[in-house]
């Protein structure tokens, strides 16, 4: 066994791939706002949830099956206070790509990539 091999062998292969992430990768469920084109090519507009996230992109789950590549848009609804300074109004919109996505059921997990890092 070559030295790679005994690396790969002794950490296995997840904690390898979990090494190389640029951003970490925080397990949250998040409610937001899908909005985009599913795969027949029809906008739609609809209440998802963010299971874990990154400063790079996430993992979501979709009513709908999405386009691999398209383009979709994700917002993290506002709190209901926000006449409170403390509490921001919301945040904008975040820009997003489908990298991957498999059928869960009667859900879809979706893998996406933001088109700006989160900061």
């Amino acid at each position: 066994m070559n030295a790679r091999e005994t690396v790969i062998h002794k950490a296995g292969a997840r904690s390898l791939f979990e090494e190389r992430r640029r951003f970490p990768r925080i397990h949250l469920q998040v409610p937001l706002f899908l909005r985009g084109r599913d795969s027949h090519g029809e906008q739609f507009l609809e209440l998802a949830k963010a299971l874990d996230i990154s400063g790079l992109g996430a993992l979501i789950t979709s009513p709908k099956a999405l386009a691999m590549g398209e383009f979709i848009t994700l917002t993290i609804p506002a709190p209901s206070i926000t006449s409170s300074a403390l509490v921001p109004a919301g945040m904008p919109p975040i820009q997003a790509r489908v990298r991957r996505q498999h059928g869960a059921g009667d859900i879809y997990l979706v893998g996406v990539e933001f088109i700006k890092p989160l900061t």
